[in-house]
């Protein structure tokens, strides 16, 4: 099947082919037409499987097929609703991609940014807004934004919108809006909550799932290390510098330790950059886009980077700490091996995380492949202890690292080369 044959403008299609794509994805294949036609949707797509085309193409051709008058200044038509500045910024992208052939205007909307810009941009007209929930409301509440000719509302990752506590500020966002619109909700997962907003949102929806849930894709190689927690910086930084990998994804569960690693590897003549929720906006973006151009060989960061960064052909991640959360694995292992390519998902477990390490193989359904040579010595990943002993005590995994020893000198076997230095940050 071809973007054509999906009913799409030719407008549209120019876009897409000078994005390079050439065939639709299951989830596009399924969802276009169907926006296309007005219907609100309910969309289950796990990441990397072109879910964000998959709303923005149809967007954009119902706005540009009823655009004949435009009012000026522009009226805001449509809302796409995202849970990350980084998700809203890509989200953002794609649409002035796709419809650059187009006679419309997108704005985003998210924090870290000063918001007298942004009223400035609102006040010019747009048709189109791209969101952060806690940002829109702001000015919401300020009453900078008028969101009464909505014609479309989009929900992207609607289930990491609910993990970071913005259920609410959506709830509040939907009584800004006018009853009678299009609603669409796409989300990898569907916990109560979810269904409930579905339930309260959607009019009729047609309902898309083109994966089944808690699956990982069959393209991406995992691997389990069982690693002393203190030889997991010795180990990465030989992986990273043995194998000479330019590009790698590193998740840690703390900022403190997501700054902590940044500066070891750096030490360890990697060129390193460190993502997380307490860099300033203008800081994490600089970080992103070191990391996509090449100037940084590995990216340390906390979940915030677990959905929403959309790297092309990212070979490699790793979880240098598991996640508190198991769906979060497959979330975070879902940066790479998207659209088709191959990718890799190393796990660096120690024995105190051995209980989380079953608990995401129980959500599988199935065993990581363990490496049995480690360059170090053996360590066993069993749980021995209850459950209940070896479960997070603090489920936010905001532990504070700041008093903990510095990271030993490696051990067991006789250290590896240590990896050349690959030109400054």
């Amino acid at each position: 099947m071809s973007f054509a044959q999906l009913g799409l403008a030719a407008p549209l299609l120019k876009a897409v082919a000078e994005q390079g794509y050439v065939t639709p994805t299951p989830i596009q294949q399924q969802t276009i037409p169907l926006i296309l036609d007005g219907r609100d949707v309910l969309a289950g797509a796990q990441t990397g499987t072109g879910k964000t085309a998959s709303f923005t193409l149809p967007l954009l051709q119902r706005l540009a097929e009823s655009n004949d008058k435009p009012q000026k200044p522009r009226k805001i038509r449509a809302l796409i609703l995202a849970p990350t500045r980084e998700l809203a910024a890509q989200v953002h992208d794609s649409v002035r991609a796709y419809g650059k052939h187009l006679p419309l205007f997108a704005e985003v909307v998210v924090g870290g940014v000063s918001i007298n810009g942004q009223i400035r941009s609102l006040q010019r007209g747009c048709d189109i807004v791209v969101a952060t929930p806690g940002r829109l409301l702001d000015h919401l509440l300020q009453k900078n934004i008028e969101l009464s000719h909505l014609e479309i509302l989009v929900l992207d990752e609607a289930d990491r919108m609910l993990d970071m506590g913005f259920l609410p500020d959506i709830r509040k966002i939907i009584g800004h809006l006018p009853r009678q619109k299009q609603s669409l909700l796409f989300s990898a997962t569907f916990p109560e909550e979810i269904r409930g907003l579905a339930k309260q949102l959607l009019h009729e929806p047609a309902e898309v799932s083109v994966a089944p849930h808690n699956t990982t894709a069959d393209n991406i190689k995992e691997l389990c290390y069982g690693i002393a927690k203190e030889r997991k910086r010795g180990l990465l930084s030989y992986l990273i510098g043995s194998n000479n990998w330019k590009q790698v994804l590193v998740f840690v569960r703390t900022k403190h330790g997501a700054d902590r690693l940044e500066k070891q590897l750096v030490k360890d003549g990697i060129r390193t950059a460190a993502l997380h929720g307490d860099k300033s906006q203008g800081a994490r973006t600089r970080a992103l886009d070191y990391f996509k151009t090449g100037q940084v060989a590995a990216l340390v960061a906390t979940d915030i980077a677990a959905r929403g960064l959309d790297i092309d052909e990212l070979p490699h991640v790793i979880n240098f700490d598991l996640p508190q959360v198991p769906e979060d694995y497959i979330h975070r292992i879902g940066r790479t091996g998207r659209a088709g390519a191959n990718g890799e998902a190393v796990s660096l477990v120690c024995p105190e995380e051995a209980y989380q390490l079953a608990q995401i193989e129980k959500l599988l359904g199935r065993e990581i492949p363990r490496v049995a040579d480690t360059g170090y010595a053996p360590v066993s990943l069993k749980v021995t202890d209850s459950p209940n002993s070896k479960a997070p005590k603090n489920p936010s995994g905001k532990k504070d690292y700041r008093h903990h020893k510095k990271t030993p000198k490696r051990g067991g076997k006789p250290a590896a080369p240590k990896p050349r230095r690959g030109g400054s940050r």
